[in-house]
């Protein structure tokens, strides 16, 4: 069986592509950098994230891009011998405007090097490129209309001024021919993310609609002509969770059809799985796959009979899954940074960290304040569990309190808790805690624990503890005792999408990593030996 969700954590708009017996899903990185995570699979039941693209400045610059912006939902093709990678890099949130540029990169592999990006076009966000075939290519996005109320945090329906269609010339590398709006939604509104597929001489058309939140929802269309007119699907919606609160995968929508090498139908979707008592998704949107059959009526339809997801759905024959371990550890002993971790937005990580300047550790080069929009020095994996451990153990001796590093739950510049080592006029060296519980007007860093905790000279250990809805930190010298918890039980559900503002004010996910800063612009150093997760 396939368990979903298959990319657990923050792993939203999945694209996914096969060629032969090798499966792709491509997802969104929005601020984190390499951008665009791409996930491999023989058997759609296990994932390994093989490849992330853009990890260049030409392909991909994301300095001083607000949270929650970046790369949004990539697209993934395979045709002419080659990868097509199509993305948006948004430059901005809130407001009227977004200014989302569009650009496609392609590989012989994925594992190999991308080339360098050709610019399509800024009308919208969401790009798809489908080969259609008779050999002709064709690019489209929804189309983002600034002349109405639609702030971040409440999206209004007329921003999203339905999907264009044009050709484009992959020798020439740019787009041709008129501008269609070939699709403008349903009465749910906020259409977005279009795919487009063909099978027995229609042209599929799906959809995400509702935003990005509980009435999100993969609307189906169809159509003789490719330009359109495109009728409905009998039901409006492929896949949604909006009328049904008590199912497990919720906020379903924004996918993708895919055919396996035998027949069989399936179709990727984002979703998310809310805690009590708030519905706040504290692993972001994350990625399953539900199975889909085709009836005589010419449409796709769940093969459960209903619209709504299910957590696990039949996989491919002689399909085994492989477990994993509950604790992934980290060394920092290779040349390169482990493939689990990603920073913010610079296409310059050997200005923030190094894997080897001191051999065997992570040395983090203490830049601006955290959640700083342009140089952050925070190195950081996805949470993937609703209950977690993280440890890890820092050398850092600061010689002022704008000196700081230690251990980060972390989602954006308004919602993060830290543990750190710094330096207190009177307590000396210390642990402290620092919390920022939401977003403005409320976004400021509050001190639970006020100037902090004396600790020893030497190595210190910090770690947390997330259960649920709650976080607890602790610390302990190195080989000198057991672990000390340290401050109050801080509220772990705050970092999430629906976290600070609520619904639609954020989407990315949580990570948890360690950080450094300084203030004083002299980039202290900060050496992590190992850094531990364990699920519980």
């Amino acid at each position: 069986m396939i368990r979903n969700p298959i990319l657990p954590g923050f792993n939203p708009d999945p694209s996914i592509c096969r060629v032969g017996e090798d499966y792709y899903i491509a997802t969104s990185t929005f601020e984190w950098y390499p951008g665009v995570q791409i996930h491999h699979s023989r058997d759609l039941v296990n994932w390994t994230l093989v490849r992330r693209p853009l990890e260049r400045a030409s392909q991909l610059d994301m300095r001083g891009e607000p949270d929650s912006c970046g790369i949004w939902a990539p697209c993934l093709s395979h045709a002419d011998g080659q990868f097509w990678l199509v993305y948006t890099d948004v430059k901005r949130y809130d407001g009227n405007f977004k200014d989302a540029h569009n650009y496609i990169v392609t590989s012989p592999t994925i594992e190999g090097e991308w080339s360098e990006p050709a610019y399509v076009n800024s009308s919208g966000f969401d790009p798809s490129l489908f080969h259609d075939d008779d050999g002709r290519k064709w690019f489209v996005n929804m189309q983002w209309n600034h002349r109405t109320e639609s702030y971040g945090g409440s999206p209004k329906t007329p921003a999203f001024d339905g999907i264009l269609l044009q050709e484009w010339d992959s020798a020439a590398k740019s787009l041709k021919g008129p501008i269609r709006n070939i699709f403008a939604g349903t009465e749910l509104g906020l259409v977005e993310g279009p795919h487009l597929f063909k099978r027995d001489g229609w042209y599929y058309l799906t959809t995400a609609e509702g935003g990005t939140g509980y009435d999100h929802a993969v609307t189906m269309a169809r159509s003789r002509d490719i330009a359109g007119p495109y009728e409905l699907h009998p039901n409006l919606y492929l896949i949604t969770s909006k009328d049904r609160p008590e199912a497990v995968l919720q906020r379903a929508g924004h996918g993708q059809y895919v055919e396996t090498q035998d027949g069989q139908f399936y179709h990727t979707h984002l979703c998310g799985r809310p805690l009590p008592p708030h519905r706040r998704c504290t692993l972001g949107r994350e990625t399953a796959l539900q199975k889909c059959v085709w009836k005589e009526d010419g449409w796709l339809y769940l093969e459960n009979g209903t619209s709504v997801p299910d957590v696990e759905v039949a996989g491919l024959n002689g399909a085994r899954r492989i477990e994993k371990p509950h604790r992934s550890g980290y060394n920092f002993d290779e040349r390169t940074l482990p493939a689990d971790f990603q920073w913010l937005r610079t296409p310059q990580p050997e200005r923030i960290f190094s894997v080897t300047e001191r051999p065997g550790h992570l040395r983090l080069f203490a830049r601006e304040s955290i959640g700083s929009w342009f140089e952050q020095s925070l190195v950081a994996r996805r949470q993937e569990h609703h209950n977690f451990r993280a440890e890890t153990v820092i050398d850092f001796e600061p010689d002022t309190y704008q000196q700081v590093a230690g251990l980060t739950h972390y989602y954006n510049r308004f919602k993060l808790h830290a543990i750190a080592v710094t330096l207190h006029e009177k307590l000396g060296r210390c642990v402290t805690i620092l919390t920022c519980p939401g977003d403005y007007p409320n976004g400021r860093l509050s001190f639970p624990i006020a100037g902090g905790v004396a600790v020893p000279d030497g190595r210190i250990q910090l770690a947390m503890e997330v259960h649920d809805n709650d976080l607890q930190f602790f610390w302990q010298a190195e080989g000198m005792g057991a672990w000390q918890a340290i401050g109050p039980v801080l509220d772990a559900g705050v970092i999430s999408d629906e976290g600070g503002r609520g619904e639609h004010g954020s989407f990315t996910g949580a990570f948890v990593g360690m950080f450094a800063f300084d203030t004083s612009g002299r980039a202290k150093t900060a050496d992590f030996d190992w850094f531990n997760y364990d699920e519980l």
